[in-house]
């Protein structure tokens, strides 16, 4: 049983040491521990950092992509890895690594397919009341739409079964947290939570660089991914007070017009974005074959 740490970077040179060094390599119920650092284009000493702590894999991305496609790009090649389990981490030591056997236990277990852990964000110090409040309204929210029970959606201290992590795609360029959830939900994965330590703040939030964007981002998130695994229920199914509905329309025709058409453009872009995506894995797969049938 294999278990990769994966931690996405972005110039943290300063605190991925404090991180790698809290990541226990001996686990009950795990063969081997391994960690993978992925560089998102950092332009201080991360990789340099990265080697010199002995992580056992490093991957970069050559400029930066924002969280979202550097932990797609970490699920990936933890995938190609061998992994059998996944735990994502964050770079700056926000959570506190001694929990990831807590954190994994259920994936062992055969009792869960995704774990979240649970920073219960009420007893954090340095969370101010606004942010408490707005994490357990983003909560609450993301739990109706992906029809789950998790405390704390946007926690980025998660494990993955192999076979969750083949079925997450994210399309999001802002974050993963919120989306890999209403995924999980849709595609009916059995997902746990567990409560999990936090360590002192080490560095402002680069995610939330102020809460009314974070608020634009995380909302306009929900409503893509609800919108492209629920279309019908987010346009409505048409029954009850039919001619209520048709005279409201009436008077609002021109912006829900509008309203649906740019979002299902959006969706369209997205799913776009997936299919060129699939189509450059297979491009990827006939080259490695014809390689080596002219290597033959």
């Amino acid at each position: 049983m294999k278990l990769i740490i994966q931690i996405p970077c972005y110039n943290e040179e300063k605190t991925l040491p404090q991180t790698v060094a809290d990541i226990p390599r001996k686990i009950e119920g795990i063969d081997s521990v391994e960690i993978l650092v992925i560089d998102d284009g950092s332009t201080d000493k991360t990789i340099e950092t990265a080697k010199a702590l002995g992580v056992d894999h490093i991957v970069s991305h050559k400029r930066n992509r924002g969280l979202a496609l550097t932990f797609m790009t970490g699920l990936e090649t933890c995938l190609r890895l061998g992994a059998d389990i996944i735990v994502n981490t964050d770079g700056d030591n926000q959570y506190y690594g001694a929990d990831i056997p807590k954190l994994i236990t259920p994936i062992l277990i055969g009792g869960a397919d995704m774990v979240i852990g649970d920073r219960q964000t009420d007893d954090i110090e340095h969370f101010g009341f606004f942010k408490k409040k707005l994490q357990k309204a983003g909560s609450q929210m993301v739990r109706m739409l992906s029809n789950t029970d998790v405390p704390d959606t946007v926690s980025g201290f998660r494990a993955f079964s192999r076979q969750a992590a083949l079925q997450i795609n994210i399309v999001s360029r802002y974050s993963y947290t919120v989306e890999s959830v209403i995924q999980a939900g849709d595609k009916r994965m059995k997902i746990a939570s567990v409560p999990v330590r936090t360590n002192p703040k080490t560095r402002e939030s680069r995610l939330i660089k102020s809460i009314p964007r974070f608020v634009i981002n995380q909302v306009s998130t929900m409503v893509r991914m609800y919108t492209m695994f629920r279309p019908l229920k987010m346009l409505g199914k048409g029954d009850g007070h039919i001619q209520s509905l048709v005279m409201a329309m009436v008077l609002l025709l021109i912006g829900i017009q509008l309203w649906v058409l740019g979002l299902l453009g959006d969706v369209i872009s997205f799913n776009r974005k997936l299919i060129e995506e699939a189509l450059l894995r297979v491009r990827r797969i006939e080259m490695k074959e014809s390689d080596k049938k002219n290597s033959d």
